[in-house]
């Protein structure tokens, strides 16, 4: 196996066993595509392809931590941590509510969104306690947590301050985020200025997934077709491809979907990988692209015809977990 080291573009051989340690951030919950991107993570992990560390929120709405706990749940995960999101990031959801009818559904606890702790103490007592330059942070939502982590101070998990800790702690971050070589892109102008702050600031190599790459891979309609009483992933596409913003859809973009799965495979398997650059916000919270400065920042353009990555994205997240 040969795993991409984004940062000096040096494909180094690692043993095929040792899985890639994952951090999971998303919003789970404006679009439902972040239900295929915890599938496929979860199918990965049970292939033993990544460690999933933790989960985080980047949207407050008060059941998406719990929408986040019920998968984990549902792929026999439940001791997985999940953090909130921070104050300040988004608080809205699609206009279907299918976060409340998957935690009314499939959730199995009490929790509300204030039971669970911060993102950024998530993130900084899983980092703290993982070996140097270990781990992989992948986000499919707001940066308002990654923001919040890098103003971090010490405290009782690290006496490094937030930025520190990741220089010292993550090893790659993988954005879905971005429109490339320009556009103006969701997860980027929800909350921009919380974006301009991670970008500038970030100290790891970035690996961009922009709309333009999963807004051409449609996925969805198998899983939607499986039985839904008990699977909160069929259940979830069913109910979104027939209710989504009051249209009746075939299957979904792929977005979130293509991260992941660059987060835990070698991407250059899948796509090609552009830069080094760097990303620049506008005002606006749109982004452009500037390739003749090297701030370890890589984005993917297409390599294959689009339903190849949709037929391998589909079949991985058609998992399901055995049942106890």
């Amino acid at each position: 196996m040969l795993i991409l080291v984004i940062g000096c573009l040096v494909a180094k051989p690692v043993k095929a066993t040792e899985p890639v340690k994952i951090i999971f951030d998303s919003d789970m919950g404006p679009d439902f595509d972040d239900v295929g991107a915890i599938a496929l993570l979860h199918a990965l992990a049970a292939k033993g392809e990544c460690e999933i560390l933790a989960c985080c929120a980047s949207d407050r709405y008060p059941t998406i931590a719990p929408t986040i706990e019920a998968f984990n749940q549902y792929f026999h995960r439940p001791e997985i941590p999940v953090g909130k999101a921070v104050d300040g990031a988004p608080d809205f959801t699609a206009k279907n509510n299918w976060n409340d009818s998957i935690v009314a559904k499939f959730y199995q606890g009490k929790k509300s969104s204030g039971d669970y702790p911060s993102a950024v103490e998530v993130y900084r007592k899983i980092l703290a306690s993982q070996p140097d330059q270990s781990v992989t942070i992948v986000t499919v939502g707001f940066l308002s947590n990654l923001e919040q982590l890098l103003k971090s101070a010490p405290d009782q998990f690290s006496s490094l301050t937030g930025l520190d800790l990741v220089k010292k702690k993550v090893k790659n971050w993988v954005a879905m985020a971005g429109d490339f070589p320009q556009g103006n892109e969701f997860n980027l102008n929800k909350h921009p200025l919380a974006s301009e702050y991670v970008l500038q600031y970030w100290p790891t190599p970035v690996l961009f997934s922009g709309f333009e790459i999963g807004n051409r891979i449609f996925t969805g309609e198998k899983v939607a077709n499986r039985d839904t009483k008990n699977n909160p992933v069929a259940w979830a596409y069913r109910y979104n491809l027939d209710t989504y913003n009051d249209k009746r859809l075939k299957k979904r973009n792929s977005w979130d979907l293509t991260a992941v799965l660059c987060a835990i495979r070698d991407p250059q398997k899948y796509f090609y990988v552009n830069g080094p650059g760097k990303i620049l916000m506008n005002k606006d919270g749109s982004n452009t692209w500037d390739p003749s400065t090297n701030a370890n920042h890589y984005f993917l353009t297409h390599k294959y015809p689009y339903q190849y990555i949709a037929d391998l994205l589909d079949s991985l997240i058609l998992y399901e977990p055995k049942k106890h």
